[in-house]
This record gives C-alpha cells, structure tokens and sequence, in this order.
C-alpha cells in the first residue's frame, strides 16, 4: 500500500512538472510573418523598452490595455510571465514567457503559454523579438511570428490580423522610445500617431 501511495504521489508530481515545463514543439507546419523597423534611438534603449521591461508592453502596444508580470517574475529575463489583456474587461488574453534571451546578440524568443479567446495552436506558435545596432546611433526593431492557428484552416484569415497587430506595435515602440510618451489600447493615442512614422517593413511572409 505504501509503496502503491509513493507512485501515486511521483507521479502527481511528474504530471505537475510536465505541465510547467511546457515549451512549443514546432512540429506541425506553421506560418511566418517578420515585420521590422528603424528606430531613432541606440540599441540599447531598444531592447530595454522591447524585451527587458518584458512586463510592460502596455507602454507601445496599441492593442493591449494591460500587462503585467505573473507567476513572481520581476525583470525581462529567461522564465519570465506575463499577461496581456486584449480589451477592456480583461476577458481575452495571453499568457506568454520569455523561453529563449540572448541580450549579447538583442534577440529574445517569446511563447504564448496560454490564451483565451485567440484561435492559436500553442505548441505550434512563437515569436522572435530582435534588435540591430546600425552603428551611427539609430537601431532596427523586429518581430518574427511563426504561428498556427487551431483550427488551422483560419491561417489565411488570421494572418492579416496578426501582421497589422505586428506593424502597430512596432510604430507604438518606436514612438514610445524616442518621445517617452505611451501608446496603448486605453488611451487611444495610435490613431493620432500612427500616420507620422513609415509603415513597418514587411521582411518575411509565408
């Protein structure tokens, strides 16, 4: 009996385990799309903004009306949660972790871990932050999204979607580094910038 208790109990154990330590398995086809754009900052202040205030994408992010650190993470580092709200009563969101940081190199791998009320395959989507130092002060900030949706056939509908969300967020973090000023889902300030900058460079799609 006591040893029947111990097995059940390892094997609890192991199933929590499992669980947490759930990464994107990539196996299945998936789309891309890799959206990238001049920035007038240095590198650094970039990838400061983009990946290690990982919690507070709300900053420049046009689509999210909140973040905020989970599960005890505190900085933008390897293991690091959190939530992003998609509207208003906090009723669609992700939560995501940072799986993959190289800060030497400026890039960062992203995973959605969770999500309500996105069609995302989870083992099957994630997303590449990078930063490039041009040398002469300015920097390129890029998003690389591999997904696939669930059911799958919503890929082709969901790619526009998911491209103009990439290319907003991108103007949002470029007018957030170089004026300070925020741009997010509640105060409605990408409509009235958004016209000012380039449209984000369209890298990669297939």
């Amino acid at each position: 009996m006591k040893t029947t208790m111990k097995t059940l109990v390892a094997s609890i154990v192991l199933a929590i385990f499992s669980t947490s330590g759930f990464s994107q398995s990539m196996s299945k086809k998936y789309r891309t799309l890799k959206v990238e754009t001049k920035i007038n900052a240095s590198a650094e202040k970039v990838w400061e903004a983009m990946v290690l205030d990982y919690g507070e994408i709300a900053n420049f992010s046009p689509y999210i009306y909140a973040s905020n650190y989970i599960s005890g993470s505190l900085k933008g580092e390897k293991g690091a949660k959190r939530k992003c709200s998609f509207n208003e009563k906090g009723s669609r969101w992700t939560h995501e972790r940072i799986e993959e940081i190289d800060n030497a190199n400026m890039v960062m791998r992203n995973i959605v871990i969770d999500a309500a009320k996105f069609p995302l395959d989870t083992d099957n989507s994630q997303a590449y932050y990078r930063v490039r130092d041009n040398g002469d002060g300015t920097s390129n900030a890029s998003y690389e999204f591999q997904f696939r949706t669930k059911p799958a056939f919503m890929g082709a509908f969901a790619k526009g979607s998911f491209r103009k969300t990439l290319e907003g967020t991108l103007i949002g973090l470029k007018h957030y580094v170089e004026t300070g000023e925020k741009v997010n889902a509640q105060n409605g300030k990408y409509k009235d910038i958004k016209g000012k900058y380039p449209k984000p460079l369209i890298v990669n799609t297939k």
